[in-house]
């Protein structure tokens, strides 16, 4: 049986060193130009063929001596738009721009998993596909990527997140529901504007649009058992202090685990603004977009993951999280196309995800490229022909 740990503790140093690289020149969504370039020159390094798609998009596949099925690996590559103060000696020379949220570190493991796997490609049972995706963290890449044919040919797809408040060396599985879906609302209050000493001859729109705010934040709360979030992270109005505007303007998200809640939530958004709507006499103009879907882990393949990651690094160092997370991720979008699983990687970091301060432990990058090569493999092995 292959030793993926000690194979890529080998490695190491070349896989924390491309980390800095990475780390150094973070790039925003869409734009990921450099970074898209290392990574696919470090697979064809490895013998994977590649597609690119998407300007900054690539797929690459690594054909194993036999037939059999195909398990795809994905990482994001976008960095944030974030001002690094972690005084690190590789933090980014891109101003305004930092890996915040750990891309550095998953794309630096599916490197260090592409390594080990071309070791052993003449061992293996079908084939891995590795997903390179641009913007995750805005407008989302996954699921242009499954229009473009990303997902051809894959059988099952698998992907992981940093987690701060785990051990470096740990993975977190999660069974069913993981990550939230994500609504996002905007909303437009009209009015009619007035001197502020004089209200009676105006309708307030900013005053209507605070009670809505008010109104929706108390819908946070569990409802059929799964909680619910409702924010509203910016409101516009208005010019002076003694005039009431004509118009408001206010824009939240609401995030939901699973579709049920998404729509229900999503409805009484609405009617408690038009409640509000009638009480002040305003107009409102209600714009509503799903965004991503959530990431639901299929069982089958998270009890893979979990049975292949307990091989390397022990099961005292895999957690099966009983709670998910309130945040989103758009790797959902392939896990309703094909079966698969999304686990986290331990990363022990006293400032957590999107700090400027964040500081991952690097010692995680060849134990999560272990266990990503052990998932893999796990899955092309259970797969096979017979």
């Amino acid at each position: 049986m292959t030793d993926w740990l000690k194979e890529a503790l080998e490695i190491e140093p070349e896989l924390i060193e491309l980390r800095h690289t990475l780390h150094r020149r973070p790039e925003e969504g869409n734009h990921e130009f450099f970074t898209s370039d290392l990574l696919v020159s470090e697979l064809e390094k490895c013998g994977v063929e590649i597609r690119r798609m998407m300007e900054t998009a690539a797929v690459g596949i690594l054909r194993g001596a036999y037939p059999g099925p195909t398990a795809a690996l994905r990482t994001d590559m976008d960095a944030l738009p974030v001002k690094e103060e972690t005084g690190l000696p590789f933090s980014s020379e891109n101003e305004g721009l930092m890996h915040a949220c750990g891309h550095d570190i998953h794309m630096t493991a599916l490197i260090g998993a592409a390594r080990l796997l071309a070791k052993h490609r003449d061992e293996m049972h079908g084939n891995v596909v590795f997903l390179l995706q641009p913007a995750e963290e805005n407008i989302g890449g996954a699921e242009r990527m499954i229009h473009n044919g990303a997902l051809e040919g894959v059988d099952a797809v698998f992907g992981a997140h940093c987690n701060p408040a785990l051990k470096a060396g740990t993975i977190g599985i999660k069974y069913g529901i993981f990550y939230a879906a994500s609504t996002r609302f905007n909303v437009t209050v009209h009015g009619k504007g007035c001197h502020g000493a004089e209200p009676e001859n105006g309708i307030d729109p900013l005053y209507a649009a605070c009670r809505m705010c008010t109104k929706l934040k108390e819908l946070t709360g569990v409802h059929n058992g799964l909680r619910d979030v409702v924010s509203v992270g910016l409101i516009r109005a208005g010019k002076a202090r003694n005039i009431i505007p004509d118009e408001a303007y206010f824009m939240g998200i609401l995030r939901t685990k699973g579709f049920a809640n998404r729509d229900m939530m999503t409805q009484k958004i609405i009617d408690t603004i038009m409640e509000i709507e009638e009480e002040t006499g305003v107009y409102c103009e209600i714009e509503v977009f799903y965004a991503y879907p959530g990431v639901i882990n299929h069982d089958e393949e998270t009890a893979l993951a979990e049975k292949a990651a307990k091989k390397v690094l022990s099961a005292e160092n895999v957690k099966v999280m009983e709670e998910g997370t309130m945040t989103s991720e758009d790797f959902g979008y392939f896990l309703l196309e094909r079966p698969g699983s999304f686990y986290h990687i331990g990363v022990e970091s006293e400032a957590g995800l999107h700090s400027p301060r964040f500081n991952p432990d690097e010692s995680a990058i060849a134990k999560a490229a272990a266990v990503h090569a052990a998932v893999l493999t796990e899955y092309l092995e259970e797969h096979k022909e017979k």
